[in-house]
């Protein structure tokens, strides 16, 4: 049996299931096995590509069981993403969204594998590619396509953008390149100390691998044993410089040295979510942080100023789900997207005296200078 998600080439703008189910580009003819619900088995075992292992002595497992609800679950969120951020695409070289814009399509098994392998209750941090996490950490949408365009109804009230929206424990996108790592490692010391069965997600690309801030967190995440899952999402380049010009090594799941890791294929969502798992118990059984790099790839460039190459996603669920499944989620799938981008180039921006609210606590038990740009400074001697 073939792996549940495939990610193909090419300009194609239509896909090719099997089992005597077949669709061809827009336009043209579909034909639909005349299979019933009852010849589809309700879950299947995947065997998955074995993870590299660094200071372990045994990995994840090389097995997978998914479940139909859960194949169509995850390739609905997948499929969410991938149409979100082609969107988000046309609206901004439509000059709708302003400013940065960094898109996560190709990376979507990433954010689904991880957010499967973990609890709603534990954290999550990273960098400013962040549409696809805000998503599986609770955001909608339409909050999430609002926020690009900079409007009310944004997941930030529209004073984000896309570098800074965050959820119930998603501490957001961070533009500041590494800067979420110690933060990450920051949540996990809470967790520990308030004694908290969590831990915290900590994710960072390739190209923020080779930063010291970084090497300073491994030491101190080590030394006091926290429970922080640290990801290198290795999506091959660091802004347009390939690794292999970047770095001596880019055996990233190595870098912490003292810390375990592990290399996992990250375009493969059950490769990622059984690695997720495995690396999660190993933060809650009290060993300390352990390292994950994701081997990826981001099919825009590094952000809107670069070009960049449409790939299209193609799902391969055929012993478990019809055809007919996975078109009704890709019809449900672009309505949910155009009702969002409607709703987010009409709802209104936020008004001027609300522009600086939100930096500060609204209700201060004290005074403090500079907290309301409206108000008069004052001179105290």
């Amino acid at each position: 049996m073939r792996k549940m998600l495939t990610i193909i080439s090419g300009a194609l703008r239509g896909t090719v299931a099997r089992n005597g189910a077949q669709a061809v580009s827009e336009g043209s003819r579909v034909v639909v096995s005349s299979r019933t619900y009852a010849d589809f088995t309700p879950q299947a075992t995947f065997d998955i590509k074995k993870c590299d292992l660094h200071r372990l002595e045994e990995g994840p497992p090389q097995q997978a069981v998914l479940t139909r609800e859960e194949g169509l679950s995850y390739y609905r969120t997948m499929q969410i993403m991938r149409r979100m951020e082609l969107k988000a695409d046309q609206l901004y070289k439509q000059k709708i969204i302003r400013g940065f814009c960094h898109l996560y399509d190709g990376q979507e098994a990433c954010a689904v594998g991880i957010e499967s392998g973990i609890n709603r209750t534990d954290h999550l941090i990273t960098a400013y590619r962040a549409h696809g996490y805000t998503l599986t950490r609770g955001g909608t949408v339409r909050e999430i396509m609002a926020e690009l365009t900079g409007r009310r109804g944004g997941i930030a009230k529209g004073k984000g953008g896309s570098m800074h929206m965050y959820t119930k424990n998603f501490y957001g996108g961070n533009g500041i390149v590494g800067a979420q790592v110690p933060l990450g490692a920051g949540v996990a010391l809470a967790c520990k100390y308030q004694g908290r069965n969590e831990l915290c997600v900590t994710l960072y690309g390739d190209g923020a691998a080779n930063q010291g801030q970084i090497f300073e967190t491994y030491n101190m995440a080590a030394l006091w044993k926290l429970p922080c899952i640290f990801i290198c999402e290795n999506n091959k380049y660091g802004m347009g410089t390939s690794v292999e010009r970047a770095a001596a090594s880019t055996d990233y799941y190595k870098r912490g040295d003292f810390i375990p890791g592990l290399r996992v294929d990250g375009m493969d969502v059950l490769c990622v979510r059984e690695a997720t798992k495995f690396a999660a118990e190993h933060c809650r059984s009290g060993k300390g942080p352990i390292l994950m790099e994701l081997q990826t790839y981001r099919y825009h460039g590094h952000s809107m100023s670069d070009p960049g190459i449409r790939w299209v996603l193609m799902a391969d669920l055929n012993n478990t789900c019809s055809f007919i499944c996975i078109i009704e989620i890709d019809v449900e799938v672009r309505k949910e997207i155009e009702d969002a981008a409607q709703f987010a180039t009409t709802d209104p921006e936020p008004p001027l005296e609300e522009l600086c609210n939100h930096i500060f606590y609204n209700d201060l038990p004290i005074e403090v200078r500079g907290t309301n740009p409206w108000s008069k400074l004052k001179s105290v001697s």
